[in-house]
């Protein structure tokens, strides 16, 4: 059996939602995307490096969070991370999108999202990548093992959070914390195995 890590940005308060760029995601009025960009430094660098070198499974990413990574990072040739992106399968749960997927070795995920992903999990490692409304119904279903959570020195106040009001019950335990220098906490909490 697989594990389903999860690897977001969220501010002290919660929000996820657009932390990229300004215009990333606007919905619900949103103004302050781009929120996680000043804070990246050499050691947010390093341990997400050596995450993402360890990972051998694939990445499972929401439609929005799809086409934004597709319409970027095939593009940027200089960062490291493009060629173990582009590389690794990526699978898309969408109820819009239509094969083939533009980007390489993506592969469209289609009916419950919950059964797909508990299915996928059951043959290999799953990595989840901002997928806000995805990450909420994996959470809802109890399917997340693991999350890496960057957890920016900010209030928002308003946003998407990480975690909704209809998340389910779970006790996490803390395996691993480091601090950038930029005040970043990056804590890696996992659901204890029963």
């Amino acid at each position: 059996m697989g594990r389903l890590r999860v690897v977001n940005n969220v501010t002290v308060d919660g929000v996820m939602q657009a932390p990229g760029r300004p215009d990333e995601d606007p919905r619900g009025g949103f103004e302050h995307g781009g929120w996680a960009l000043p804070y990246n430094d050499s050691v947010t660098g390093r341990v997400l490096g050596e995450r993402m070198a360890a990972h051998t499974g694939a990445l499972l990413l929401g439609r929005r969070t799809y086409e934004d990574f597709a319409g970027y990072w095939p593009h940027q040739q200089a960062n490291p991370f493009t060629e173990m992106l582009t590389k690794t399968t990526k699978y898309v749960v969408s109820r819009t999108l239509t094969e083939p997927l533009p980007w390489d070795n993506s592969v469209l995920v289609s009916g419950d999202a919950a059964d797909a992903v508990s299915r996928l999990k059951e043959q290999q490692d799953l990595v989840v990548l901002g997928s806000g409304r995805l990450l909420g119904s994996l959470i809802r279903h109890d399917l997340v093992d693991e999350y890496l959570l960057l957890i920016h020195p900010l209030i928002l106040g308003s946003g998407t959070r990480l975690f909704g009001d209809d998340a389910a019950f779970a006790q996490l335990r803390l395996i691993d914390s480091v601090r950038s220098s930029t005040g970043v906490v990056l804590a890696t909490y996992e659901r204890p195995q029963s």
